[in-house]
């Protein structure tokens, strides 16, 4: 019993000890931190005394030089003012004499040295009254004294508003407002402190699908920075097709800054068209090639390597090669009951059905079955006999294809494939046209749809999917 609270307060003891050890460093950091506190705010105290002393300097400077533009304009009014006395006096003095030398003719006696006066006279008085206008004195006294005014209230009240200085709140990122095309991403955001915000930086990187954005956010290497922007919007040029980015904006002025939240925006897909040099001779290209359709008069293409050939390989491939970023399509699949869509690398063979080789991959409709096809392997899957809208979404650097019926959002197959070389997209019919729509934006409802290629793949070894190909023996009769 003894050696057992011996032990017991010896634990204690340590855990004492251990805990004042920790109240030390604790205390330790708080008196540093004060420290800090009064380092900081002298710093911030002689800061304010000279910015208080740089404005009354600056208004000191002003008050002489509006005192100088004060007597400059006494000055000149005044000297206006005495040219236009002076004016007054001599006139007044003409009209003086011309009374007084009318009144004298006025006591001429003599009748003919009268009329010869008074005419004289006269017309020396219907001179001055007929330059009347010319001797009014030019007297304007709103002009003198009420076209000057000391208005201070505009900077009375940014006196007044004069306060501690702290950084902008976080600015907003306005996902709703932002657009995008396929190598380019406008940012839009707002802030509540607009007025105070001196410039606007937007930093960006290539999401990676990790979540822990402030860890993202340190690993500072991988992020492209704009600084100085004046505007609450910016675009972004150069980005690749069919990527999502993270993006941050951060508000500055003279006392820090902080960042907006993360917002996850993306490029739209790359856009392409079916290339002529490419489809079969079989096939009619149209609407701007976007549009194919089987047409048995069409024979007149040369043949080339690049040119898809033989007997039912009725296919045409996109003018784009893909090696990054995850990129949507959808085909129209109108009254077509025979086609196949996917994408292959440039030495897939162009003699043989997309699909029948290694070096590509495609989702195909035979009547009323559907299948996805690899390397010469089928495997049937479901899909709705309605299906007239197929969304292909290639995520390239994610390494998988999937397939989807875009018009009710339903995921069909996807297809796991480590890329070795660039893909293009390619597209066959053995029966009515197709038209292609590239350059889209990757819906919401395809956006990380989970792939269950594995799952597939344990019922086809269970044999619950695997079936011979109706292809093998209904190329005839779908033909």
């Amino acid at each position: 019993s003894a050696l057992y609270v011996d032990q017991t307060l010896e634990n204690n003891l340590t855990n004492l000890v251990k805990r004042n050890s920790e109240l030390e460093n604790q205390m330790a950091k708080l008196i540093q931190i004060c420290q800090q506190v009064e380092v900081n705010t002298a710093m911030h105290e002689a800061k304010l005394v000279e910015e208080c002393d740089e404005l009354v300097e600056i208004i000191r400077q002003r008050k002489q030089v509006i005192a100088v533009k004060i007597k400059e304009s006494k000055v000149m009014k005044l000297r206006k003012l005495a040219q236009q006395i002076a004016n007054c006096r001599q006139c007044l003095e003409r009209s003086s004499t011309l009374i007084t030398q009318a009144e004298q003719s006025l006591k001429e006696n003599d009748h003919a040295r009268f009329l010869q006066t008074a005419r004289n006279v006269a017309e020396r008085v219907a001179m001055a009254t007929a330059s009347s206008q010319v001797l009014i004195p030019d007297v304007n006294l709103n002009e003198a004294f009420d076209n000057f005014a000391l208005d201070f209230s505009r900077e009375k009240k940014i006196l007044e508003g004069l306060d501690y200085l702290t950084a902008p709140n976080p600015p907003s990122i306005r996902e709703e407002l932002c657009t995008a095309s396929h190598d380019t991403i406008t940012v839009h955001w707002t802030s509540e402190d607009e007025f105070s915000v001196t410039s606007y930086e937007l930093q960006y990187t290539i999401y990676t699908g990790q979540t822990n954005f402030i860890s993202l956010y340190n690993s500072a290497d991988s992020w492209m920075i704009v600084p100085n922007i004046k505007q609450n919007h910016y675009t972004v040029h150069g980005l690749q097709s069919g990527t999502r980015y993270i993006f941050f904006v951060k508000a500055i002025n003279q006392a820090g800054s902080r960042n907006s939240e993360p917002a996850r925006l993306k490029t739209n897909s790359q856009p392409f068209k079916l290339d002529p040099k490419t489809a079969h001779k079989k096939l009619r290209l149209s609407n701007d090639c976007l549009t194919m359709e089987k047409d048995e008069s069409s024979l007149k293409k040369s043949h080339t390597p690049e040119r898809f050939s033989g007997t039912g390989s009725y296919g045409a491939a996109g003018n784009v090669f893909i090696d990054s970023g995850c990129h949507y399509w959808e085909v129209l699949l109108g009254a077509s009951t025979w086609y196949a869509v996917g994408v292959a690398y440039k030495s897939a063979p162009k003699n043989e059905w997309s699909g029948k080789n290694s070096s590509s991959w495609v989702f195909s409709r035979c009547n009323n079955n559907f299948l996805v096809r690899h390397d010469g392997k089928e495997m049937l899957v479901e899909a709705s006999l309605q299906l007239r809208r197929l969304g292909v979404l290639l995520d390239y650097d994610n390494n998988s294809l999937s397939f989807h019926d875009a018009m009710n959002s339903q995921h069909i197959h996807t297809f796991e494939i480590s890329f070795l070389l660039p893909v293009v997209p390619t597209f066959m019919i053995w029966n009515k046209s197709i038209m292609i729509l590239s350059g889209l934006p990757v819906p919401d409802f395809v956006d990380g749809v989970p792939s269950d290629f594995q799952e597939q793949q344990q019922q086809q070894q269970m044999g619950l999917c695997r079936q011979e190909s109706p292809y093998l023996t209904g190329m005839k009769t779908c033909h």
